[in-house]
């Protein structure tokens, strides 16, 4: 319960966009696949292989690899995030303030910052 005269309480903060990393793992993963498709099935191989014993070969170490390269993607989207980041300062908006109570809170529109 802050009054008038209790300063806000003011906090610097870093914001940035940091890449979701689960995407790149998957994509990674599947051109890995469909690279390991077209190699097994486009490109002339020895007939003594059966083409999809070579794709399940290939599809095992261009996927895993895939996923490597994605990941690597992903950080290096990540530190240039880091790089990019830019740096603000919140308050906390006391509850009177806002003219809400606890109980209809998030009913007419976005939550107020509270102080856990």
């Amino acid at each position: 319960m802050a009054s008038e005269d209790t300063p806000a309480e003011r906090r610097e903060i870093t914001v940035r966009r940091a890449p979701k990393y689960v995407p790149f793992l998957i994509l990674g993963g599947l051109v890995g696949i469909i690279v390991a498709a077209v190699i097994a099935f486009a490109l002339p191989g020895d007939p003594s292989y059966d083409p999809n014993s070579v794709f399940g070969f290939f599809m095992v170490l261009f996927g895993a690899g895939g996923v490597i390269l994605g990941a690597v993607v992903a950080l290096l989207l990540d530190r240039l995030s880091v790089r990019r980041a830019e740096h603000a300062v919140v308050e906390a908006v006391p509850e009177d303030a806002t003219g809400t109570d606890a109980d209809d809170a998030g009913t007419d529109g976005p939550p107020a910052a509270r102080q856990s």
